[in-house]
């Protein structure tokens, strides 16, 4: 646990979430600012920085961080979804704690189509 992480403190109990699903090594709770009718923070339990981190340290956390998203989605009522990973200030992560949005309810395609 970083000391100074917001969601090692939702991890601990320390800061109140909507929790919507948990694992032995995952968190899942809905974003307090959300953009889209389903948006849903999935988080490891153990502290690593970004994605990429948590992938290279804990390859099978990073993959069942994946297969969350989807029993989440399902259980939300969505068979189609977006995933987003924000890795480093300049693509927009504003938690140093490795996370995926998942971004349900919306066609954000048009933010990809040139």
């Amino acid at each position: 646990m970083a000391a100074d992480c917001i969601f090692c403190k939702i991890v601990e109990g320390e800061i109140p979430a909507d929790v919507v699903a948990e694992s032995e090594h995952t968190l899942a709770f809905r974003d307090i600012n959300p953009k889209a009718p389903v948006h849903v923070l999935v988080i490891p339990k153990v502290h690593h920085g970004d994605a990429a981190a948590l992938a290279s340290a804990e390859p099978a956390i990073a993959a069942e961080l994946l297969a969350q998203t989807r029993a989440i989605a399902t259980q939300e009522g969505h068979e189609d979804y977006n995933l987003v990973f924000n890795t480093g200030a300049g693509a927009g992560q504003t938690v140093f704690h490795a996370h995926v949005h998942l971004l349900a309810g919306v066609d954000v395609s048009r933010l990809f189509l040139a």
